[in-house]
Parts: structure tokens; sequence; C-alpha cells
């Protein structure tokens, strides 16, 4: 995605036009969704909620999923912060994904087990959480109910929100998918060291080959410890096995990742500290 303004992604005060369409959203307080506990939840707070079907079929199916039973304990689980930008241009990558992701459950099956969370912003304010789930199904049942949206990205609400969530309870890693960042690169490092405190992993993931989102996704892997990767949506092998591999580091740390074996994983694991 390219701005109009060569200085736009880094951020400025100045209004900016960007290459993705701008979705304005209603504010409608009445129809907000029940929100998370959390960091997050605070920032949802000030988020314009749409009216119509689509959202009211999310927030029904977010609902259905705060009712579900907790995930099960027995044996080693991983638990997975899996983020996803999805702003208009996305959506290509969103399908993408969203066909993929049972390879993260798959893999991690045959180690212990994985519980992820699905993260992600869209539009002009809005960026929300699911609960954790410990199956593909209920992943891709969230995530084929929601539309990308145009809207600047929201990084630094997701790793806030990170930061919230492994402060209350540890989180194996987090995998961040976008292509393009149009934020302030230092303030997204300031957190991305907060995370790896933390002992949270981010393994970044770029669509595409912008030279700016791709050394503000390095600096926050390298930050945290984890490690970056790029992708084109017309290989979707490779993004598999991308997710597959930060999948196993997830349930069983660099021990399993090294078993995994694959160029995925050692792409990963030259990065890793």
């Amino acid at each position: 995605m390219s701005c109009v303004a060569s200085f736009a992604i880094w951020g400025c005060s100045e209004p900016l036009a960007f290459s993705r369409a701008r979705t304005i959203l209603s504010l409608n307080p009445s129809t907000r969704p029940r929100l998370r506990e959390g960091a997050l939840a605070k920032e949802l707070d000030r988020t314009p909620a749409p009216s119509g079907a689509p959202r009211r079929e999310v927030d029904a199916f977010l609902n259905k999923l705060d009712r579900a039973p907790a995930v099960a304990n027995a044996g080693p689980r991983g638990r997975l912060i899996f983020a996803l930008d999805a702003t208009l241009s996305r959506q290509p990558a969103w399908d993408l994904a969203q066909s993929l992701q049972a390879r993260m459950f798959e893999t991690a099956r045959a180690i212990g087990g994985l519980d992820v969370q699905l993260v992600y912003f869209r539009g002009l304010h809005e960026c929300r959480a699911s609960r954790f789930v410990a199956d593909g199904a209920g992943l891709s049942g969230l995530m084929s109910k929601i539309e990308c949206q145009g809207g600047q990205t929201q990084i630094a609400r997701v790793l806030r929100h990170a930061i919230s969530e492994a402060t209350e309870k540890r989180v194996g890693a987090m995998i961040y998918v976008g292509d393009a960042v149009e934020e302030n690169p230092d303030a997204l490092a300031a957190l991305a060291g907060k995370l790896g405190l933390l002992g949270v992993r981010a393994f970044t993931f770029q669509e595409g080959g912008d030279p700016l989102a791709a050394a503000a996704f390095r600096e926050i892997a390298r930050l945290t410890g984890g490690a970056y990767a790029a992708f084109d949506a017309s290989s979707p092998g490779r993004l598999a096995d991308l997710l597959a591999a930060a999948a196993a580091y997830a349930v069983g740390g660099r021990v399993a990742l090294e078993r995994r074996g694959g160029d995925a994983a050692r792409l990963l694991l030259t990065q890793m500290k």
C-alpha cells in the first residue's frame, strides 16, 4: 500500500490521503458489543460501531464463544495471539489466512495443543479480540463473518493488547500478518520492547515488499526475540508453513521448532536470539 505523501507511513499530524478506501463508521452507543476485559477493551470503548447485519453476526459469534466451555487444560498447551490487519486492501490475504489457519492447530496437536486468540483491526478505529479458542473450526467460523474495511493500521493497539494478555497469563507467541505500517515506528518499537520483556516472541509476516513496513516489522520481531518473513499471496504454501512453524514454537518452544525442520522453521530459527 502506498500513501500520497512519502512521509505518511511514519506518521504526522497533517491530514493524510491513503490509497486504501476509508470507511466512515457511524457512532451508535446502543449497538456497541459487550467488550473483553483488559487494555484492548478500554480502547474498544472508544470504537464506533457500524450498524447492519455483518456486525450483528460477528457480535453473535463472539458472544457464542464467550458462552462456550473454557478450553481444556490437559497436557501441554500453547497460547498464541493471531493478529491480522483487516483493512480494505487485505481481503485476499484475509481469505488466505482463514483457509490456512487450521494448519496451526494440526501442527500443535502433535506436540500438545494450542489455544488461539484472534485479534484484528479495520475501519476508522475498530480493533477487537476473540476469546482463546482450541480448534480451527471456531476460528474459521469467526473469520468468515468478518469483512475487511478501509482504514489505517492499528498495530500499536495490537501490541498493547498482547502486553495486557501476557501480563495476566503466559502467551507463547504472537503472529502478526499485514502489509503496511501507518504509525510511528519508534512508538511501535517501544511497545515491542515491553512485549519482549514479558517473554512473548513476535513473528511478523509481511505480504508484499513495502520497505518501510519491512523495516518496522523486522524491528518488532528483533526486539521481542522473534522473527520476520515476507510472503506472496500467490504462494499460499509459504504462509501455511510460516504459521505452522510459529504455532510449533508457541506450544513447544525452540526445541519443537528445531524438531519440526523445513525451510520456514530454519528461517525463523536463524533470526531468533
